[in-house]
This record gives C-alpha cells, structure tokens and sequence, in this order.
C-alpha cells in the first residue's frame, strides 16, 4: 500500500440528543432548596431526617425562618432529585421553578451529557435535561436561584447561552442564531472546499491514473509539492478547521471529550505526520516517508458539508412549531368606544372587542359577541369542516374566519391563548425523553473514551504486528477509527424523530403533552374508556318516564296511595327543579325536559349531590330524591316494583334513574346519551390494531354492557364510583399483557371525575372538549371530541417509535460494523485497509440517514377509519 487513503472527514461533528446520560457529578456537592409546608421545629426535623437518610448525604440542615435545606452530598451516590423527592416524601413540597433556553456550539452527544453535568452541579438545581436536536436545556431548580448562574455554567463549559426561551422576541433570536450558523458554517465549507480541490487533483487523482504519478513527478517536483500542499492544508487545518481544535480543547480539558477531540486528534495526527515526512524526513523509519496532507485537508471539507447538511435537516425538524408560531396574527382591530383602530396583537387586552372580517385570522381567543359565521378550525381540531360560531360561541385565536364579520369579546391573551399553549405542549414533548432513549444515553455516555482507547490500541497492534512500513498502517488505521467513529446518528436519533412526530400530531390535532407518550401508547395491550362525552355525545336527553303505578305488573299492589298520584309532567317539575343546582349532564337533560315542556320550575332547597349515587332537596315542602338504584337502597326504598321497567330501558342502552317523594319510590325515569357517530368505527379500528378495550363508567351494569354489545367493547366495568376509577385501571393493569408482562393502559376520558384514572394510566389521553383538569392530568391531548383522533395518534405513535427503532439500527449497526473495519479487521483475509476520506464520508451520511429518515413523518397519512364489514 504506497499511499494509504486518507482520513475522512467528520462531515457533522457528533451530535447527541438532550436524552444523553451525563457522567457523574464531582462529589462533595452542595444544594440549597426551598421546602413548602413546614409549620414547626418538628417539621424541620423531619425534613432533616428524611434528607440524611438519603444514601451519599453528608449533612443536611434545615431553617425553618427561611424554609430552606441547606445539603451537603456525594454526587457519585446521589443527586438533588433524589433529595427533592426525599422531601416530598416525607409530606413535604420542593419550591422549584423552571427555565428553558437555547445552548448554542452543541455539536454531539458528549456536549449534551458536559452541558447536563454542568448544570445539574449547579447550586439549586432540581433536575436538568438539554435536547441536542431542539438545542434547548430545560432546567427545574429551587426558588430563589440566580438564573444568571446557571447560564454562567454552560458559558463555563465552552457553550453559549442565546436567551432564555419565553417570548416572540426570543423565538426570533433562537432562528437568527441558527442561521448565523448555517452561514458561518457555509463560510467555512466553501473555504476549505476551495483549498482542498488543488491538493485532491494534485495528489489524489493522479494515482487513480496509470501512470499519472510518474507524470506529476515529472512536471512538479515532489518536495515542491508537498511545500504546495504543506501550505493548502495548514491553511485548512488552521481555518476552517480551528473550530474542532477550540471545541476539541473546551471537551479534554473539562474531563470529557467528545467528537469534536477525536476530529482534532485525527486530523492533526494526519497533519503532523506529513509535516514531519516534509521537513524532518530522517525521523521516519525506511519506507515510512509519506505525507497526507490531502487527508487532513478532505476530512475536514467532508466533516463541514455533512455539518451543513445536518444544519439544513435539523432546522426543518422544527418547522412544526415555527408553522404554529406563524398562525399568529400581528395585528387586531379593536373596537374601542365606537372608533375601530388597528393595533400590535400585544396591544389587545382581556375584555377588548376586536372586529373580525371575513377571510382574516381571528387574532384572539374570544367570546362571539356579535355576528355568524363560519370558523375554520383545522389547525386547532385537525378536522377541515369549518364550525358554526354565532353570538356566545367561543373562538380561538389563529383560526380563519370564513364567512360573515364577528365581533369577539377578547378573553385570552399572550401565553394564555389555545395557540400559545399548544406551542408550548409541542415544545415540552420535543425536549422529552421516551424510554428507548436509555440504551443510547448509556451508549453515547461511554462511547468517546471507548474510542480513544481502541484507538489506541489499534495504533499499538498495527506498530507492533502490522506489515511494513508498520508505522504507516497504523497511522492510517488508528485515524480511520477516529474520524469514523461517530455518535452523531445515535445522539441524533430519537430526538429528531420526537421532533418530527410530536409536530406531525399538532398538525392532526393531537398534542403529546409528553415525548414518552409517543412510546407509551403505541405499546399499550389496553384502551379503556369513559362512557360519558367520550364515547357519547355527553350530552344526554330524557326519553322515558315509568310511573310506579303504570310499572306495577298485574296483582301486585301499587305503592303509592290514588289519592297522592303524580303525573307525569307534575314528577318532572319536582325533578328538574332539584336537578337545577347540579352540573352533572343527565341533571341538565332533566331540566332540559321540563323546559321543552313549557314547565315553571320551583326553587328547591336543602340541595345535596351524593356523588355517584344522586341528589336530594326539598321543592315546596316535599322531600325529592333522585338517583341510582343504589342511592334508592341506601335511603331504605326497594326499587323491585320498577325493576321490569327500569331493566327494559337499561337493555335498550339507556340509563334508568329512581325518583321518590317524601320517602316513597314513585317513578323510573331513562336518560340516552346517544353515541358519537364516528366512535363505532373509532372501536373497529382500535381493535384491528390489537388491543383490547374496556369501558369503565359509573352507569347501571345493565345500561353499560348494552351499550359495549353494540359497540363490539370486550370488557365492561360498570357502576364505578368516581373516586373508583383510578383502582379501576389500576385493576386492568394488573391483568396480563401481549408481551406477558403486566398489561400497559391508555384511559381515554374527558371529566373532572377522570383526573385521577388519566394520572394512573400508563398513557392517560384527554378528549380536548373536555375539562382543564382532565386536560391537566393528561399524557396525551386530542383536541377533537371523538374516538378517530385516538386511532391517529394510536397509528403516529407506533410509526414514530417504528422511525425511532429504525433510527438506532442504523446508528449502532453503522458503528458496530464499521469501527472493526477501520480498524483493520478484513486487512488480514482480504488486504483492505479503510481509507479514513470513505470513513468521513460514511459518517456525514449517517447523520444525513437519520435525520432524511426522520423527516419521513412529515409524510404521515392517518389511517381510514371506516367501519369493519360486521358493522359494528
């Protein structure tokens, strides 16, 4: 081998998603947080307790004036979350805010895992994760920590801080960062591509010509040449390529070096090697004289393109959120005492009236307060139809309005509108970590050291064994490991696929509150489901009312003396009138009734809602009581004389509920909420991707399995109270899953009562009609009220985590096979020897693979849900 190939080029220089797992922090660390809660000395004490009794605590002290806990531990054993959940544990709650900002020079994994440590060494802070994709650090930290500190810490370590993340202004200072980047990086790829080109015709094409070495030799001297390209590479190593020295140096020097060392170092052993063959010949063994200036040189070229290429790729990655960004209106027309002016949408006040003209943004959330039209509502809904808004309907800012002009009472402003928070929910998700993270983060961890050592190794086995000249082989092979081994593709590759999914959701109206859910629900065995609002309209209405004495069966005596009889519309006023004070929606379907029927309502007093039994008060003297057959039971009345007639209604689907006046049981009556439209087929769908689903409702068990007949729903837990519904889930999870392990859970639901069940499910989905609180508690939103929504996120979810699995094949195959092979492995059976330029090059398009194999997702169709040929 006259000429070993020369060392490729690190086309990007490695790039680690936040999702690396830092080494450990440097012991004998201290943390000061705020403790909420504390009452007294002995509070203090206990706080104490727990903190030392947390494994590496070597002090801890606790003021109770300031309420604060001063802690002194070894950060090889421990860490401040550990001791925030210690606190918490003892009863206790941890003061703690959080901050995200943009982290500027990040090039790979290492640089998340150095930022990371930094950060979480930092005095006060809680918790710390930096995404190398989205190039944010999102740090939780105890009240009354100086923000500028933190900021000083990354600064230490080598990196910029562009601003802290939070505003328009901010956004705009994150964009222009990046493409000062973009150009900066553009700058240095034309710079060494126009140094390169005449050292790669002058020495590499040559020799791909008979002959062409004896030609060049002849027309150019060979010490002239190699002075010609001492003077083109110097001026390529120490240019465009100083970035991997100053980065390079910054990672060695704090302990933890990373792709950017390994550039430097095989670079510049490629460099130093033909300057010493060009001026110090002599030192070399015999045969051993060559240089590979044009290695150097094209390594770095290679490196700066696919840099450049992922530069490109990344910032589409986000487009999602800059497309949510841009629905934004600039300007509002306020209506102001008569006089419309048009003002800066950061102008518009809660309690403005903005005008609204047809084919405009609406530039607020707001209240319909004069005017109809039509509101396209696809980019909050994903749903295309343009909804009906007419006086009192609300609207939500960066929707179109189609038709006719609207007055909007503004309600919501700034951060607070839908759209500000749907931004903000896409962003927490990118810079989330799913699961399948934690193989790559203890992979990147370790990998760079792993590097160095094999590379020397390498060095060591080829000088010792290699054929001659050895020394040559073994610089070729050791830069070959170098430059190719690079964790850029598995720092890269769940972050961007997080990126791209969660942005591909928000566009079909499915928000992932947080990146594991992307992971969590496209492996969950179970989908269980709240009836109410979720799989019905929620909207119930009165269909039946059985009089006792009409329901009694021939021979049996009636219950209620002739002389007392009600009627029915007498039985619906008292009803209606103590259902007024209650918000359950079978109450507003009674008092519906009554009002379609023309009835004056009494006012009821006394009220009382015995959750998931019923409801009493008292209506012009006369005691009612409304509820569950339960709730009838539990006042001492047997319901027997109504069974038949409550039983009919229950096995057509419907509801029955008991009502008594002054002690006696005299009627059933029956609420229908009718099912969605689209949730049969929703089912279907949910079932031909295998899983199970289950209904948990507080309805009559009658009522619910006729219900789940009709829908083709395999298990029914019914009667459920809703304090109950938590240990309802928590009793399917216990059941066994696909994969033999416990079962994996999505609850589904959309009521305050839901809260609970959304926050003990494995994934806990949010219909977004539905309640904050549920909203709240939620891992997943669907911002449509129906069941198709959950099929495409369910579909999004597994394609995301198929994109993520297939983007971790590819970055751990690519090194598992092609470290060996730098390193030399085919040479002894074969005779090949890598050459370091095909390295640099494999690696840029590692990066490029992930990244193009990301952007896929952007091409996500959802599946059609259409009802399956049983009809169900």
């Amino acid at each position: 081998m006259s000429h070993p190939a020369p060392p490729p080029s690190l086309s990007a220089p490695p790039s680690g998603d936040g999702a690396a797992t830092p080494p450990p922090a440097v012991a004998a660390s201290q943390a000061t947080l705020g403790v909420e809660g504390m009452t007294c000395a002995a509070c203090s004490t206990r706080v104490e307790k727990a903190l030392r009794a947390v494994p590496g605590v070597q002090e801890a002290t606790v003021n109770l004036a300031t309420e604060r806990a001063t802690v002194a531990f070894d950060a090889t054993e421990t860490s401040p979350l550990a001791l925030a959940e210690a606190v918490q544990k003892a009863g206790y709650d941890v003061r703690t805010e959080e901050v995200t900002f943009a982290v500027g020079g990040m090039t790979c994994a290492a640089c998340v895992g150095r930022v990371e440590k930094a950060l979480q060494g930092a005095d006060g802070v809680v918790e710390a994760s930096v995404n190398l994709a989205t190039e944010r650090a999102r740090v939780r930290y105890a009240a009354g920590t100086d923000v500028e500190a933190l900021y000083e810490a990354v600064r230490d370590t080598g990196y910029d801080v562009v601003d802290a993340v939070g505003g328009a202004s901010t956004e705009d200072a994150e964009q222009q960062a990046r493409a000062a980047d973009r150009r900066r990086l553009r700058r240095r790829l034309l710079w060494a591509a126009g140094l390169t080109l005449p050292l790669f015709l002058l020495e590499m094409v040559p020799m791909l010509v008979p002959g062409g070495m004896a030609w060049i030799d002849g027309l150019v001297p060979m010490q002239t040449r190699w002075l010609v390209s001492f003077a083109l590479a110097s001026a390529v190593q120490f240019g465009p390529g100083w970035r991997f020295y100053r980065a390079g140096w910054a990672a060695a020097r704090h302990g933890s070096p990373d792709m950017n060392t390994l550039v430097a170092l095989g670079t510049t052993a490629a460099y130093g090697y033909s300057v010493v063959a060009t001026f110090l010949p002599g030192v070399l063994p015999e045969g051993a004289v060559h240089v590979y200036y044009e290695a150097s040189a094209t390594i770095i070229t290679l490196i700066l393109l696919g840099k450049w290429f992922e530069a490109r790729a990344k910032g589409q990655t986000s487009d999602a959120v800059r497309a949510l960004l841009g629905l934004r209106a600039e300007t509002a027309r306020v209506v102001r005492d008569g006089v419309e002016t048009e003002v800066s949408i950061d102008d518009v006040a809660v309690g403005d009236v903005v005008r609204v003209r047809p084919g405009e943004k609406v530039p607020v959330d707001g209240v319909v307060a004069e005017g109809t039209s039509y509101v396209d509502e696809s980019m909050v809904t994903g749903e295309p139809v343009p909804v009906e808004k007419t006086e009192g309907g609300a609207v939500v800012g960066g929707t179109v309005n189609q038709a006719g002009a609207l007055l909007v009472e503004t309600t919501h402003v700034g951060a607070d509108t839908v759209l500000a928070q749907i931004v903000r929910l896409v962003e927490d998700a990118q810079a989330s970590r799913p699961a399948i993270q934690a193989l790559a983060d203890r992979v990147v961890a370790v990998f760079v050291p792993v590097v160095l050592v094999i590379a020397a190794l390498v060095f060591g086995i080829w000088l010792a064994v290699g054929p001659a000249p050895a020394l040559t082989y073994a610089l070729v092979a050791t830069v070959s490991v170098l430059i190719i081994a690079c964790p850029c593709a598995m720092g890269l590759a769940t972050p961007v696929s997080v990126m791209v999914g969660t942005g591909k959701a928000a566009e079909l109206g499915v928000l992932f509150r947080k990146g594991e859910a992307l992971q969590t629900l496209s492996e969950a065995d179970v989908v269980a489901l709240d009836k109410t609002g979720t799989l019905t309209e929620g909207r119930p209405t009165l269909t039946d009312v059985a009089l006792v004495d009409a329901a009694t069966p021939p021979g049996t005596a009636p219950a209620s003396g002739s002389e007392d009889d009600l009627s029915e519309d007498d039985l619906i006023r008292l009803v209606a009138a103590v259902e007024v004070p209650s918000e359950h929606p079978v109450a507003a379907a009674i008092v519906r009734a009554a009002d379609e029927r023309g009835i004056d309502l009494p006012a009821a007093s006394d009220f009382q809602a015995v959750p998931g039994f019923g409801v009493r008060g008292t209506v012009e003297g006369r005691r009612v009581e409304v509820g569950a057959d339960r709730f009838m039971e539990q006042i001492g009345l047997d319901v027997a004389p109504l069974a038949e007639a409550a039983g009919a209604l229950a096995a057509q689907g419907k509801t029955p509920l008991y009502a008594a006046v002054d002690g006696r049981l005299v009627a059933a009556l029956a609420v229908a909420d009718p099912v969605k439209a689209t949730t049969p087929a929703a089912i279907d769908a949910l079932h031909r991707a295998g899983l199970r689903v289950a209904m948990i409702t507080g309805d009559n068990r009658a009522t619910a399995e006729a219900v789940a007949r009709g829908l083709g729903i395999d298990e029914v837990l019914a009667e459920v109270l809703p304090a109950d519904k938590a240990q309802a889930v928590t009793d399917l999870q216990a059941e066994t899953g696909r994969d033999g392990r416990p079962a994996r859970v999505a609850f589904v639901g959309d009521g305050i009562n839901d809260a609970p069940a959304l926050a003990q499910a494995d994934v806990g989905v949010a219909i977004g009609t539905g309640t904050d609180v549920a909203i709240e508690a939620a891992d997943v939103v669907l911002m449509r009220g129906d069941l198709t929504a959950l099929v495409e996120a369910r579909a999004l979810s597994a394609a995301t985590l198929r994109n993520v699995k297939q983007n971790l094949f590819w970055a751990f195959a690519y090194n598992v096979v092609l470290i060996p092979v730098a390193a030399g492995v085919l040479y002894p059976a074969l005779g090949v020897l890598l050459s370091p330029v095909l390295g640099a090059a494999a690696m840029g398009l590692s990066s490029v693979f992930v990244l193009t194999n990301a952007l896929r997702l952007r091409r996500f169709a959802p599946p059609a849900v259409a009802a399956s040929p049983t009809g169900r």
